[in-house]
């Protein structure tokens, strides 16, 4: 009696350099499909955030989380409230889709870089005013407030480089040395947490230091005074114990 023949493999969709590109569904185990499903929706929850708290317009910023060896990213022109469960967009570490139909963002370069270098789980980039019109002005945002220490110190401003580009990533990983968030000259910012909700915090946070530090900067006959090296240390071992016990 003749086998029938097994049922041929489904052939996978190709990606944007030929491998394959697979659906959140088809992802290992159904353990991992919740875990990329679940990280989608928070990835859509904070990109509708920042829209929503004026930390950009539009679809000018961005925001990623990483699952094991994918990483889920915001897509490029794709307004934040039209994004659903099956519009997710995730990518490996070298880059290559492995997740979606749409494009990721073209700031895909800032956002791979930070995982290969940190040990970030969420990155949020926004084009937030304050802290755009403060990487106009100085090298290094001037530490008006303890809160410099939640991000590691004095945070720096990165060198100006064309958007989307590798060397704008490059630019971005020298002022990020030792930090979790910098500026980036005329263009915005960029933070990093180990969840998106800390990402969120610190974006939020810097964007806050930056306004204070223009409206105190803009009383005539004055000058804003700073916290010293010291005493940003001793703030950043206090925030360290910060919120509830674990």
């Amino acid at each position: 009696m003749t086998k029938p023949k097994p049922e041929p493999e489904p052939t996978p969709k190709p990606g944007p350099e030929g491998g394959p590109r697979a659906e959140i569904t088809r992802s290992p185990g159904p353990a991992g499909r919740r875990d990329l499903a679940q990280a989608w929706e928070r990835v859509v929850e904070t990109a509708r955030r920042t829209v929503a708290d004026g930390l950009v317009v539009g679809t000018s910023g961005n925001v990623s989380a990483r699952v094991g060896d994918t990483v889920l990213v915001t897509p490029s022109g794709v307004p934040y409230d039209r994004l659903g469960p099956g519009d997710a967009v995730g990518v490996d570490l070298d880059g290559r889709q492995v997740i979606g139909e749409l494009a990721p963002t073209s700031e895909l370069p800032m956002h791979l870089a930070v995982y290969r270098h940190t040990d970030a789980a969420a990155v949020v980039h926004t084009h937030a005013v304050h802290a755009t019109a403060v990487s106009t002005l100085v090298d290094e945002v001037p530490a008006v407030h303890y809160m410099t220490g939640a991000l590691g110190g004095p945070v720096r401003v990165a060198g100006y480089a064309l958007y989307g580009t590798d060397a704008l990533a490059r630019e971005m990983l020298a002022a990020l040395r030792d930090r979790t968030g910098c500026l980036l000259r005329n263009h915005g910012t960029v933070v990093y947490g180990a969840t998106l909700d800390q990402a969120y915090d610190r974006t939020a946070q810097l964007e806050w230091m930056c306004r204070v530090w223009l409206t105190a900067a803009a009383v005539p006959g004055h000058t804003p005074a700073l916290l010293s090296p010291d005493e940003l240390r001793a703030a950043a071992d206090k925030l360290s114990g910060y919120g509830q016990p674990r």
